[in-house]
């Protein structure tokens, strides 16, 4: 059994984007310590393949396929979590997209989606679900932002300029919400091994470099973000609130 004071026996988290990559793996690291899960994606195949890996597991999951890129299909979503399946505990704000291109090409309707899927997502999942918190009197958000929340490369600047808006959104949301008893608070990761960046990780010049640029010398594995993502949605942070949490191997330490 986990330490209590990182137990999340009892509580009930929704995990946006989670039938894969990052998500996926934060789902089953809560799962692990005791929490409800349920799995969030727009493929309803993908999502119930995910629910029906964690019951295999033992553990208790729902599925709520949605689009968090649309207000109304997210405001639904969550009224039927709540009704159907019961109160959401802890959010976590994962789902999110990445596009490559120089900034001088990038085209309008890229941009436009990166908005919708990084940052306006998780305004969206977190008013939505805050309104319910609020009630409750308590409640955990964890945004996901990125080490590209601090720091920018070629080819990525809309990216970056969606993560920076999330790190600021979470503090924004601490300053709004803490007085009704939520924590809000971000993770940042840095380079992590997903099929987001599969094509960086094939490309021996960016491993490369990365390997060279990170302190800790290679890339993150997904399992690694758990650590940080229980201690947020833990008691164990109960006066932390507004805060971005760097699990990055060292990158931002050493700017």
């Amino acid at each position: 059994m986990a330490y209590p004071l990182f137990s999340l026996e009892g509580k009930r988290a929704l995990v946006t984007g989670s039938s894969q990559g990052i998500g996926l793996a934060l789902a089953k690291g809560l799962a692990e310590h005791g929490a409800e899960i349920i799995i969030n994606g727009r493929d309803a195949a993908k999502v119930d393949a995910a629910v029906a890996e964690l019951k295999a597991a033992g553990h208790k999951a729902h599925a709520a396929a949605f689009d968090v890129t649309s207000l109304d299909s997210v405001k639904h979503g969550i009224d039927t979590i709540e009704t159907n399946i019961g109160a959401i505990d802890i959010l976590f704000n994962n789902a999110g997209m990445q596009f490559r291109t120089p900034l001088e090409d990038f085209p309008e309707d890229k941009w436009q989606l990166l908005l919708q899927t990084n940052i306006s997502s998780v305004f969206y999942a977190g008013q939505s679900v805050a309104k319910h918190m609020i009630k409750r009197g308590r409640g955990k958000i964890i945004n996901i932002a990125s080490v590209q929340s601090e720091l920018a490369r070629p080819s990525i600047a809309p990216y970056t300029a969606t993560k920076g808006a999330v790190r600021n959104l979470t503090r924004g949301m601490c300053t709004d919400w803490a007085k009704y008893g939520l924590q809000v608070n971000a993770i940042a990761p840095g380079y992590f091994k997903t099929p987001l960046n599969q094509a960086l990780i094939d490309n021996p010049e960016f491993s490369g470099w990365l390997e060279k640029r990170t302190p800790a010398g290679r890339w993150g594995n997904v399992e690694e973000l758990v650590g940080a993502a229980v201690f947020l949605a833990s008691d164990a942070s109960s006066f932390v609130n507004g805060q971005v949490i760097h699990v990055d191997g060292g990158i931002t330490a050493s700017l």
